[in-house]
């Protein structure tokens, strides 16, 4: 039986980190493209795109598949659900944290001001 294994997050990540993919996997997650499709908009050579295609492919965040003369690239879901998931529990933290001081600065503009303590000096 073969398992699904999600690709490690460094991998994932680090494809993410180029504006050029992250804008193909926004394009992918429209709609499946070619890869001359995918190029187009591009002022770089279809090699370079394919090298980007690669990138992803590696992070297990697109596929490949041979229809005629083209190649078809597609998302694949999978994997930005493990990046999410990831990303989900520091989500998490950060509400908790800022739930704990919007409490905290709620409960300083409820209670009354401190008084401060008088400067008189004698003489």
């Amino acid at each position: 039986m073969v398992e699904y294994a999600a690709p490690p997050l460094d991998l994932i990540f680090q494809s993410l980190a180029d504006a050029t993919r992250r804008d193909i996997l926004r394009r992918l997650s429209q709609a499946e493209q070619t890869i001359s499709e995918l190029a187009r908009p591009y002022a770089m050579s279809l090699a370079a795109i394919a090298k980007h295609i690669g990138v992803l492919e590696r992070a297990g965040l697109v596929t490949k598949e041979r229809a005629g003369k083209e190649k078809v690239v597609r998302v694949v879901p999978a994997t930005l659900k493990v990046a999410e998931a990831h990303l989900s529990e520091y989500e998490k933290l950060w509400a908790a944290r800022f739930d704990a001081l919007e409490a905290l600065l709620g409960s300083d503009a409820a209670a009354p001001p401190a008084e401060k303590p008088s400067s008189a000096s004698s003489a």
